[in-house]
């Protein structure tokens, strides 16, 4: 018997829509990695962008278990002496909440240049309203 090889232009992307209302955080960063791998399908191929473009909404009012809100911080350096910076997770929840689940989903997917590729079909969106209506995306449930 044959292994099978998909190739580039046998993928099919589906849109993919997913309310985050009340979901913990690290549950929705694992399924939304794996839709955006494309692990779910049964074609699936490492070396190929085979995932699905995946719509987050809700991502203010995602789920924090124990005390991430207060104790997490995101660390960041510029490359200077001294040039540490440091970004609580309550100061970034109350700015830009999209931009936590971003992080969570990219620390879930490979870090290599199709990682960095996944990532882009990936948009989060801090409340329901989101402009790919014309995509016809499907809904998700996440329990």
């Amino acid at each position: 018997m044959k292994t099978y090889s998909m190739k580039q232009g046998e993928i099919a992307k589906d849109w993919l829509v997913i309310d985050a209302e009340g979901i913990p955080l690290g549950r929705l960063a694992t399924r939304v990695a794996t839709f955006l791998r494309g692990k779910h399908k049964p074609t699936f191929t490492a070396s190929l962008d085979m995932g699905d473009n995946v719509i987050v909404l809700n991502a203010a009012k995602v789920k924090l278990t124990g005390q991430k809100l207060d104790k997490k911080v995101y660390l960041s350096h510029t490359g200077y002496m001294g040039g540490q910076r440091v970004l609580p997770m309550k100061k970034l929840m109350e700015s830009r909440p999209d931009e936590v689940v971003m992080r969570a989903v990219k620390g879930m997917l490979p870090k290599t240049r199709l990682g960095r590729k996944q990532l882009t079909n990936l948009r989060v969106y801090p409340g329901m309203e989101h402009p790919h209506g014309p995509q016809q995306p499907k809904t998700i449930e996440i329990s």
